[in-house]
């Protein structure tokens, strides 16, 4: 879901901006460095826009701001999303059910499906209905990050499990550093002598 619009474009934002840490997405818009860690992601996305379903891209008027989503697929009037993940989870990630929950409603359907498969094979799959109120949390998130793209101001850290794996994360946190673990016996247990 990376952002397919220009960082100048104020008023165009992508479904996939606001679905996820708003600091990655500020950071993806202006100043940009490439994920090494999603090239599967990306081979796979580009894999599934070539079916005969077809990827549709959409929006959703919001004021002066335009909110552009795509579905990876919309079959029998259901939204479709595929997500490649490492493990399959046991529950939808929340990032991915207001993705799908956003394209929903700008495609106008009532359900969709979030489809996880693993490098290995293994499909997960979570069948959702469309959701009121979290739109209107989606909005909320839109009208935000809109006014700190306008005003050139970064957003507040939204920690979350994706940061280890984020480009940015040395932006946010501290250096990733290489060194030796320690157990809790060596930090410890000359304490106890």
């Amino acid at each position: 879901w990376s952002s397919d619009v220009c960082s100048s474009d104020l008023k165009n934002i992508s479904l996939g901006e606001v679905c996820r840490c708003m600091r990655r997405s500020y950071y993806d818009r202006f100043e940009k460095i490439e994920n090494p860690q999603k090239s599967f992601a990306k081979l796979f996305g580009g894999l599934i826009r070539k079916l005969p379903y077809g990827s549709k891209a959409g929006e959703f008027a919001i004021e002066d701001i335009t909110l552009k989503g795509q579905a990876d697929m919309i079959v029998d009037d259901v939204v479709v999303i595929f997500k490649t993940v490492s493990e399959a989870p046991e529950n939808p990630i929340a990032s991915d059910v207001l993705y799908l929950n956003g394209c929903m409603w700008i495609f106008n359907k009532t359900e969709g499906v979030i489809i996880y498969l693993t490098g290995e094979g293994k499909e997960t799959s979570f069948a959702l209905y469309r959701e009121k109120k979290m739109f209107e949390e989606l909005i909320r998130r839109v009208r935000v990050y809109s006014n700190l793209i306008s005003d050139k101001k970064i957003p507040i850290l939204e920690p979350s499990i994706e940061c280890t794996n984020c480009q940015y994360y040395e932006r946010c946190f501290i250096k990733k550093r290489e060194g030796k673990q320690i157990s809790i016996h060596e930090l410890f247990g000359s304490k106890n002598k």
